[in-house]
């Protein structure tokens, strides 16, 4: 049987590994195997939260346990902010065989997520008004305006039980700056989603000319979620590549 690389899947902002369940269940229908990962504090994580940096050291430390394990050939698939996650851990431990960014940022060298979206023609996005700044440097997410942000094209069901699940996000994650630019040396895929209303579809385009391949759906922000089969079609084809 031909090898299959093992796909390691890490969240965008306010979300946690749960996000990917139904993926994962594709995934193991086509047998390729994957797993999700909390970010510290997010989903089930009881550990601290951190920042971007902290973030991408707990992929590498993931991968390394992968390692350990006999895992060697993995496709790094990062959504929204969990782009420039994975952009950070792969130039950290560049041992990669693929990154696919998922409707996400893909900040060169230098640049954060705000650095990168400021740097593109002004888009309006629902996810600007949803956001909410507390206190102590994180943000929340106002649970009204949740769905047409992130679940536009999903059902009443998963809307609510994904809302259930939202957790807040620092904010110095967004304003932080990726070391490197590893996709330039790794091969990489895009999945841009064209009705997105939290990373503008126009915005995506203009990011997604940065990776080698780019894949289009007609969804939201959440194709994981909303376009669940198309979205494994994508990630087993390269994992078979």
């Amino acid at each position: 049987m031909a090898s299959v690389r093992h796909i390691v899947l890490v969240h965008g902002a306010w979300h946690g590994a749960w996000c990917f369940s139904a993926l994962q269940t594709a995934l193991d229908s086509r047998g390729v195997p994957s797993i999700a990962i909390d970010l510290p504090g997010h989903g089930a994580s009881t550990a601290a939260l951190t920042d971007l940096y902290g973030d991408a050291q707990y992929v590498v430390d993931t991968l390394a346990m992968l390692r350990s394990r006999g895992v060697d050939n993995v496709v790094l698939v990062g959504h929204s902010y969990g782009g420039a996650v994975i952009t950070q851990a792969a130039f950290i431990d560049p041992r990669i065989a693929h990154l696919v960014y998922v409707a996400a940022f893909v900040p060169q060298a230098g640049q954060s997520v705000i650095s990168q979206l400021m740097s593109m023609p002004q888009q309006d996005v629902g996810l600007a008004g949803a956001m909410i700044v507390t206190d102590d440097g994180n943000s929340v997410i106002n649970p009204e305006l949740a769905p047409a942000a992130f679940y536009g094209s999903c059902s009443p069901e998963l809307i609510a039980a994904a809302i259930a699940r939202l957790s807040p996000q620092p904010m110095a994650t967004m304003t932080q700056e990726v070391t490197g630019s590893p996709h330039e040396d790794i091969p990489s895929t895009y999945v841009l989603c064209l009705r997105d209303n939290a990373v503008h579809p126009e915005h995506q385009k203009i990011i997604a000319q940065m990776c080698n391949t780019v894949v289009t759906l007609e969804t939201d922000h959440s194709p994981f979620i909303s376009m669940t089969s198309a979205t494994a079609d994508i990630l087993e084809s390269v994992a078979r590549s």
